[in-house]
């Protein structure tokens, strides 16, 4: 991976751990999935979980602790009220760079 790539996917793994948390409460390794599904954003666990915990402390997502049927137990993610809010103006930003952007790339701006 080129070093150009991994600085332009870092400034969107926020908005993209939201926004995959929009589908439904999750625990770590579900968001994983969701994101690689997606192949241009797929993260390791060093990357997402302390994106997690900054979003916990933040009060954009909640947590609960649960059992699991094997291995330690599992920390579930739900976007909270807050966290729907800033996904909401995180994607209103999204959309200007993206326009500001393509007005660079077609030499219109």
């Amino acid at each position: 991976m080129r070093p150009w790539d991994t600085q332009l996917r870092k400034g969107l793994v926020e908005l993209s751990v939201l926004a995959a948390l929009r589908g439904g409460e999750a625990y770590g390794y579900e968001i994983l999935q969701r994101l690689a599904a997606t192949e241009a954003m797929h993260v390791t666990e060093s990357t997402i979980y302390p994106i997690l915990a900054r979003l916990a402390k933040d009060g954009a997502v909640s947590v609960r602790t649960q059992r699991s049927p094997a291995g330690p137990p599992r920390r579930y993610y739900q976007l909270t009220i807050e966290g729907e809010a800033r996904l909401h103006q995180m994607q209103l930003r999204w959309q200007q760079i993206c326009h500001a952007v393509e007005a660079l790339l077609k030499g219109t701006s």
